[in-house]
């Protein structure tokens, strides 16, 4: 990557918000702390820290993402709306400061290497199957059609956090949870869990919708 293995970040934490690399998420910025942030972000090269905040205990994760704005618009009130690009994970080391804004010493993490690229690729094929059959029963039973999408990522890492920002139902804290998994193999495994137990419920109703067709979905 070429870059410092450790940095200073400023940090935006979200209430129940996990970014994971590679995923668009757009903001609107509008308090006056965040505003400051972006200032500076944008005088600097772009970037700044997503972090999961927890509103109820008031604290926040210890791993983020780091997000790069890819485009901002800033309005005459002073409010912006930006969108963000989801780059590395990192960890926090320490927080250097907390006003105006939040700032951290980070370090940036990454999957453990492979050793067994055979036994990767079985589960991706199991778990993009996973995935198709889920949408699959999910157009019968909604009477939609929900398409596996075209451009789904062939590398087994990229793929695991495109499920995991994805994952439909799935709380912040089990998106924390995978985010935080630094082995692409035990990360994929939890996620083909979670959608062949979705599988296995979705089937379960589409057959008893089939048996009893007058039945109406809640």
């Amino acid at each position: 990557m070429g870059e410092l293995s450790v940095r200073e970040l400023p940090l935006f934490p979200l209430p129940e918000v996990v970014l994971f690399p590679q995923e668009v998420l757009p903001l609107h910025i509008f308090e006056s702390r965040y505003r400051i942030m972006l200032q500076s972000v944008l005088e600097n090269d772009s970037k700044f820290g997503v972090i999961k905040w927890d509103p109820i205990t008031k604290s926040m994760a210890n791993v983020g993402c780091c997000a790069q704005i890819i485009k901002h618009q800033t309005a005459e009130d002073g409010r912006s709306n930006i969108i963000t690009l989801g780059q590395q994970r990192f960890q926090i080391l320490e927080i250097i400061r907390s006003t105006p804004f939040c700032s951290a010493m980070v370090s940036w993490i990454n999957d453990e290497n492979i050793d067994n690229f055979q036994k990767l690729d079985s589960l991706k094929d199991s778990v993009t199957e996973a995935l198709s059959d889920v949408l699959n029963l999910t157009s019968k039973l909604t009477n939609t059609k929900k398409n596996i999408p075209d451009k789904l990522p062939d590398n087994p890492m990229e793929l695991s956090f495109w499920i995991g920002a994805h994952l439909g139902g799935a709380v912040a804290e089990e998106q924390q949870r995978l985010l935080e998994e630094r082995n692409t193999y035990t990360r994929l495994k939890r996620e083909y869990e979670m959608l062949d137990h979705t599988r296995k419920q979705l089937a379960a109703r589409t057959a008893l919708k089939e048996s009893f067709p007058d039945i109406k979905e809640n």
